[in-house]
């Protein structure tokens, strides 16, 4: 297979969608990696396997009806295979084995599969001090744009996933690229502050267009260069409870088709005014672990 992404919008033709089949019990509080998961654990409503199965599945059938080759994880017994898109993306040609928090190494082994139909050389696992996830990476043309954090608490984050030498290594990586970082908003304990991904308060759609929440960003001039890249007119901004309920995280199929949570209504209609095709699907169980369409896949080529 020979593996290409140079953009988050181009035409899907293959991709790793993730399961939600046998994802285990409920965690427990101390178990949950993000503010939301926490909230919904202690709320007691926390999402059920069979709701979040027939979720997935209608992403798939949408994958099917666009035509697009989709593989999936093997099933690990009481594992949360759900977000694909963490461990590991792809570059141009390159797949990168994502640096993730120790106990989901299990859910890398799982693609094995897939990697099996990759040139090993065109597999790449950055070394142990870049901590690094797909949701913080994305290439756009030109760009490799990083969601990253910086700050010297960074240790005491578990919601900081990309670090200073993650944004080094890429760089290094593609000299050919303008590598962009931008440091982003994080809190262990408060959902609605927390930008856990890059994808969680920004993502292109289109060829030209994107999603944007102002709040998501600590450095107000690397937000600010992202309304002046895209232009104020081309922007939808969404406002803190939209990103809470995960609005920037839709998935492009093409530059004309974007799969979108069927409860987006203010989004899915700008969506369609901008002459988009919006699939919608039920995805709102799912988004109660702080991630959504966008975390749940990893594309392997796009035209």
């Amino acid at each position: 297979m020979q593996l290409h992404i140079q953009n988050e919008t181009s035409p899907l033709k293959a991709v790793i969608l993730g399961t939600a089949e046998s994802c285990g019990p409920t965690p427990k509080p101390e178990e949950a990696y993000d503010p939301k998961s926490l909230e919904h654990i202690l709320a007691g409503t926390y999402p059920l396997e069979k709701d979040m199965v027939k979720e997935m599945d209608a992403f798939a059938r949408v994958f099917e009806k666009h035509g697009v080759q989709v593989f999936r994880p093997s099933v690990l017994k009481d594992c949360n295979q759900i977000f694909s898109r963490d461990i590991a993306f792809v570059i141009e040609d390159t797949l990168f084995h994502s640096n993730i928090l120790p106990d989901r190494e299990r859910e890398f082994e799982a693609i094995q599969h897939v990697l099996d139909k990759i040139d090993p050389k065109k597999v790449v696992r950055p070394p142990e001090e870049v901590h690094i996830e797909g949701g913080d990476v994305m290439p756009w043309n030109d760009y490799i744009f990083i969601g990253t954090y910086t700050g010297e608490d960074y240790p005491d984050y578990i919601t900081a996933r990309t670090n200073k030498e993650a944004v080094e290594f890429i760089a290094a990586q593609f000299p050919n690229k303008k590598v962009k970082s931008f440091e982003l908003r994080k809190s262990n304990t408060n959902a609605k502050d927390n930008a856990l991904h890059l994808d969680c308060c920004f993502q292109p759609v289109g060829k030209d267009k994107a999603i944007l929440h102002k709040n998501g960003f600590l450095v107000e001039e690397e937000y600010q260069w992202l309304v002046d890249y895209f232009g104020k007119e081309n922007i939808f901004e969404i406002t803190k409870d939209e990103m809470y309920q995960m609005f920037s995280n839709v998935f492009s199929i093409s530059p004309e088709v974007v799969v979108s949570e069927r409860n987006f209504k203010r989004l899915n209609d700008w969506l369609r005014e901008q002459g988009f095709t919006v699939e919608e699907i039920p995805y709102a169980e799912i988004a109660k672990q702080e991630g959504l369409l966008r975390c749940s896949t990893m594309p392997l080529i796009r035209e």
